[in-house]
């Protein structure tokens, strides 16, 4: 059955995808979706299949031009094959190391009466296994890196009312600039404000310390585990945040080498051995166990991937003499 034509709300959603749509028509677009069950699964079949013909692909900016009949094109193709529609292509998104999850728009719950919605839009998730990063261009233009591991969730509304954020894992960001509404990286213990600016912000939730490197501009810093000022970062500066105790420590650095990741190299930059077998064990997506008399021990040093194995790593760290390590039962075990 041919889905109903609503050229005025196809255009609303292309030039939210362009991420040109102001705070107006975004208004229009979200009563409309909210007025039926029809209307919202409109909404969300649209948004669907424009992420899973692939003009999500990372590597592309959207083009405001182009946009709305590239957009029409493929939601033509798209509903002679409807039952697909609920599906993602994920050869389309494993080509580029990323895993998109596009969650249903919530609707109205006339089933349970008349009441207030809770959300409008349901979030937006990015993540990049383990083993690989991905690039991609959130609505305002900023580009974003992932590592291994890590994953974003951001608002469908993202750049309208505000740029918030939420991080899981490690990011290099290369901020657009927008005086009006700040750019926010949420996490449990540290929250990151700018205005326009590069950095690389690391926080697994399984590591010891949260890391912000800052290449270009300013960053404002939020401590989320104890009361104090903020702290702010100028370029080559970085700050490590204490999980446990909440200590802050701004130091000055080589901020362009925090990033070398996104070009497939390891870089430990006096870092925790406990942490630095974390990003083992997400680059190379084996399991690595740290013996408690190191955990506190520091590493400097910088390795390709693809160039070296885990062992070749191993070989050299330990060629420090500070560490021993040997493979048993499908675990390097550092001791």
């Amino acid at each position: 059955m041919q889905l109903e034509e609503h050229t005025d709300i196809d255009l609303l959603i292309t030039r939210y995808l362009s991420g040109k749509l102001d705070k107006e028509s975004f208004a229009e677009l979200k009563r409309w979706s909210l007025e039926s069950e029809s209307n919202r699964k409109y909404v969300r079949n649209k948004l669907e299949v424009w992420f899973s013909s692939g003009a999500a692909d990372t590597a592309v900016r959207f083009d405001k031009d182009k946009a709305f009949s590239l957009f029409r094109q493929r939601v033509a193709g798209a509903e002679k094959k409807q039952k697909q529609m609920l599906r993602f292509s994920w050869k389309t998104f494993m080509r580029v190391a990323a895993v998109v999850l596009i969650l249903m728009i919530p609707f109205v719950t006339y089933w349970q009466g008349k009441q207030a919605v809770k959300q409008n839009f349901a979030d937006m998730v990015v993540e990049a296994p383990m083993g690989a990063h991905t690039k991609l261009y959130l609505p305002d233009g900023t580009l974003v890196w992932l590592n291994a591991g890590s994953k974003i969730i951001y608002s469908q509304g993202f750049g309208v009312d505000d740029r918030r954020l939420r991080l899981e894992g490690e990011g290099y960001f290369e901020v657009m600039k927008n005086e009006e509404v700040p750019f926010e990286i949420n996490t449990k213990e540290l929250n990151l404000r700018v205005l326009g600016t590069k950095f690389n912000f690391r926080n697994y939730p399984d590591d010891e310390e949260v890391t912000v490197n800052l290449m270009e501009g300013k960053v404002a810093l939020r401590n989320g585990i104890r009361e104090m000022p903020e702290l702010y970062l100028t370029p080559d500066e970085k700050m490590v945040l204490n999980k446990v105790t909440g200590q802050m420590v701004k130091s000055s650095t080589r901020a362009a080498k925090a990033n070398v990741w996104i070009n497939d190299e390891l870089f430990f930059d006096e870092e925790l051995l406990e942490d630095i077998a974390k990003k083992l064990m997400r680059s190379y997506n084996v399991k690595v166990e740290v013996a408690d008399s190191l955990r506190n021990k520091r590493f400097y040093g910088s390795f390709g991937i693809s160039a070296n194995t885990i062992d070749k790593i191993l070989d050299v760290m330990a060629s420090t003499q500070q560490m021993n390590y040997k493979y048993e039962n499908g675990v390097y075990i550092l001791y």
